[in-house]
């Protein structure tokens, strides 16, 4: 064609291809989320991986090489997914919790339903640690949940893909369930496993990875499933499809750790020809562009033409109109079942900066999800009592330090900890100011106590506790936790004088995690026993019986343990786990406690619910075992 020509002819294409999209459909929307795993894709160049049809979606996607979640774990994770707020914002950072979110905050799903008339549907779990209520039109098992809609109607449906959880990781029989459908061809040999340096390099580890290469490529297989349903149906070229993960592997080291390990995810998004205006490159490429979990519901409306709600924190990544690129994702690790911990992580193109605010306690936490049920725990457990394990494994049972700091390029396996180094001072005070920055610009809820956040909720919702000055002042209450392995004794005593209770809380944890060099401060620790918050009251009776004196601390932990409010109940049951056979003199009260929360005989469940009564018990049974007393 001469140049001429097609100059004259330009304007005609372009008007025709703007008028198409005009006139477009919304697209179809669909997310494939698999449980548990990293970026263990062969397309991510794990060759390892058998990934076939996952291998083969990537040559018609975008590639996100620098995905992650916004916890290391699965039900805060999910809650940010579903709404675009940080879980430390909407104060649903717990594994798993029950509180409320304000109705003017709703779920993506329900802006595309009630906005732009999608047909929304859920397969899986919804774990968004607030009630799923009104989220779906439709939520049942099968690959095709969209065939109940209206003619016409645009769709959005949530896969959770659960066989690479860590339950069917971890246990021989739930493996085995759940790999029946691969031929054994199909099945990783455990000689060529790769095994990281936390874990020891025998027979055992090999399997144990082995078996979750396999549970990978069920999951490939099922997404295989998924995609050829849509082109049985016609549908593949009106539908945009997600593949990625909740978080990091579900084993020691990885899920639960807030380390790239616990938070790197895979994430692929195929956009059909006719909506190729709203990506910002090409399929089948890769970028390296940081993204965070945040960034998926606004990603999602601005796909579908739907107005990003102004409550949401995240970033549209594709559809009409982008967002510049981030230069920094986010991270928190907070409690999991009965094990509390508070920490915070900010990445950025190279580095990770982690900021422990209970450092005392460890990764590995004494407790029932880090027992012996899981192969992964036992092994190391095991190996940990032989005497075999490297010092990378040896750190997940000790103390953490305040601060971490890791060069993601020069040590990918977060190795060497930079935070004390010189050279890296700099470094490290930057991504320390960009974190607490997101802190405070955030309202991170979170910086509260569980029990303490609850508390102040209470007919309310922590969210909107979270943005009103006179309930919260997040930098007073950011100022005390940043005291914690930081701050002189003194220091600590003197902010047990706070007007704020969470700021009080904050100085006994400095004081907690100084071990015995807070004995000289034991009248002060003993006077907050007597403090107005309960959450104060708890953690002074743990310091103050741990260095010795329990004898005062007994009447707080009966008062609390026998409190209706479970999520109050369970501070109290974890404390008395952690001071070991100290709490036999209230074993009980224990055991009634343990009995005011059971099922009546022969439900499937012991305890009435799986939240706040199954942690609560837990950890009251694990106490009565450290004092040989009978389990009710």
């Amino acid at each position: 064609m001469h140049r001429l020509l097609f100059l004259a002819i330009l304007p005609i294409i372009f008007s025709c291809a703007s008028s198409s999209e005009e006139t477009l459909p919304p697209p179809n929307i669909i997310w494939i989320n698999a449980e548990d795993i990293g970026p263990a894709f062969g397309c991510y160049g794990d060759e390892y991986a058998t990934t076939p049809n996952i291998d083969k979606m990537a040559e018609s996607s975008i590639l996100y090489r620098h995905a992650y979640a916004t916890a290391p774990i699965c039900a805060p994770s999910r809650s940010c997914l579903i709404s675009g707020v940080y879980a430390t914002s909407l104060g649903t950072q717990h594994l798993r919790m029950e509180t409320t979110k304000p109705d003017f905050i709703a779920t993506f799903p329900e802006y595309l339903r009630d906005s732009a008339n999608y047909y929304t549907t859920n397969n899986g779990k919804t774990d968004f640690n607030f009630s799923p209520e009104g989220v779906w039109d439709y939520w049942k098992k099968g690959i095709t949940p969209w065939r109940d809609r209206l003619e016409g109607q645009p769709f959005f449906s949530m896969f959770t893909i659960g066989e690479t959880h860590e339950g069917r990781g971890n246990m021989i029989e739930r493996y085995e369930e759940a790999v029946a459908k691969l031929p054994e061809s199909m099945l990783h040999a455990p000689a060529n496993a790769p095994v990281p340096p936390y874990y020891p390099d025998t027979q055992e580890t090999r399997e144990l990875w082995a078996r979750y290469y396999d549970l990978i490529t069920e999951f490939d297989r099922q997404v295989g499933e998924i995609l050829d349903s849509l082109d049985a149906h016609g549908l593949t070229e009106n539908t945009i499809v997600f593949v990625f993960a909740d978080h990091g592997y579900g084993l020691p080291r990885y899920k639960r750790w807030l380390y790239k390990t616990g938070l790197h995810v895979p994430l692929l998004v195929r956009i059909p020809e006719k909506y190729r205006h709203l990506a910002p490159q090409a399929m089948g490429t890769e970028t390296e562009q940081l993204v965070s979990f945040v960034d998926f519901a606004p990603t999602t409306l601005n796909l579908a033409g739907v107005p990003i709600p102004e409550h949401m924190q995240g970033q549209a990544l594709l559809g009409e109109e982008v967002a510049e690129p981030r230069d920094y994702v986010y991270g928190a690790r907070s409690r999991a079942d009965d094990m509390y911990e508070v920490s915070r992580a900010v990445l950025n193109d190279r580095y990770i900066y982690i900021r422990h605010y209970m450092p005392y306690l460890p990764y590995i936490q004494p407790g029932r999800i880090s027992g012996d049920q899981k192969e992964s725990y036992r092994l190391l457990r095991q190996y940990k009592e032989a005497g075999t394990l490297s010092e990378e494994s040896m750190e997940m049972w000790r103390a953490k330090p305040a601060e971490e700091l890791y060069d993601l390029q020069q040590d990918p396996q977060e190795l060497t900890n930079l935070a004390d180094v010189t050279d890296y001072q700099s470094i490290k005070q930057d991504l320390h100011n960009q974190l607490n920055e997101w802190m405070v610009d955030e309202k991170d809820i979170g910086l509260l106590y569980e029990t303490e956040m609850l508390l102040r909720a209470e007919g309310s919702s922590p969210y909107e506790v979270a943005r009103n000055p006179e309930a919260f002042d997040v930098e007073k209450i950011l100022e005390a936790a940043e005291m914690v392995g930081m701050a002189e004794p003194q220091e600590l005593v003197t902010a047990l004088e706070s007007t704020d209770a969470g700021a009080r809380f904050w100085a006994m944890v400095g004081l907690r995690d100084l071990e015995e060099e807070a004995s000289q401060y034991q009248s002060q620790i003993k006077a907050a026993l007597e403090d107005e918050s309960a959450p104060v009251q708890l953690m002074a009776a743990e310091t103050l019986c741990l260095l010795g004196d329990c004898e005062p601390t007994y009447p707080v932990y009966e008062k609390w343990l026998g409190d209706e409010r479970n999520w109050l109940a369970l501070q109290a049951a974890r404390s008395l786990q952690l001071i070991g056979n100290k709490s036999c003199p209230l074993a009980p009260q224990m055991q009634q406690k343990i009995k005011s929360m059971m099922n009546p005989p022969g439900e499937q469940r012991k305890y009435a619910d799986f939240n706040y009564a199954s942690f609560t018990g837990w950890a009251l049974e694990e106490a009565l075992k450290n004092c040989g007393a009978k389990v009710p």
